[in-house]
């Protein structure tokens, strides 16, 4: 009989062996976070440089005890931030431009009748500045940078500005449907 098995049926705690620390789970999970990394950058150079950064900026941010799950997904955020920054200075650009040409990368289709009809009738019922960021924006495919200069503001009040838009545009979408 073992200890462990004595213990339960004397109705004792029995201590089971501690799980890896959290150093040992990041190491683990570095791997997949290269896997991660390579198919973004397809250099393996490249992905081993970036995955060290990964692991030196996060492993001595990470909190003792923290499940693996947690610790998993605060390395593939770092990486995330990382990869932007590996972009971002590969192809000249600010973060906040890499992510908003992914948004406008999408091909699109030929614009239905019906479409354009709703488009126009939601634009027609927003604010002046609303219905310009969007149409900027959307219709015209300006950066934020070139809608800022448009609108003589600065890119973090067209941010805040489109987010807003796009809400009361989802609202009187919401309001058509119903009624």
């Amino acid at each position: 009989m073992t200890a462990r098995e004595k213990a339960s049926e004397e109705g004792r705690v029995v201590e089971l062996p501690a799980a890896s620390s959290t150093t040992d789970i990041a190491v683990n999970e570095l791997e997949l976070v290269y896997a991660f990394i390579y198919a973004r950058v397809g250099n393996r150079a490249d992905a081993e440089d970036l995955t060290q950064q990964v692991a030196l900026k996060a492993i001595p941010r990470l909190r003792q005890g923290a499940p693996a799950s947690a610790i998993r997904g605060y390395l593939f955020a770092t990486a995330r931030s990382v990869l932007g920054a590996f972009w971002s200075t590969r192809l000249g650009l600010s973060e906040a431009e890499l992510h908003e040409d992914l948004a406008l990368a999408v091909p699109t289709a030929p614009p239905s009748d019906e479409g354009v009809e709703t488009v126009q009738s939601i634009l027609a019922q927003l604010s002046d500045n609303y219905r310009r960021v969007l149409e900027l924006r959307f219709l015209h495919g300006y950066s934020l940078k070139e809608v800022a200069a448009e609108m003589k503001s600065t890119v973090g009040a067209i941010k805040v500005m489109q987010l807003r838009a796009l809400r009361a545009a989802a609202k009187v979408q919401a309001n058509e449907r119903q009624a």
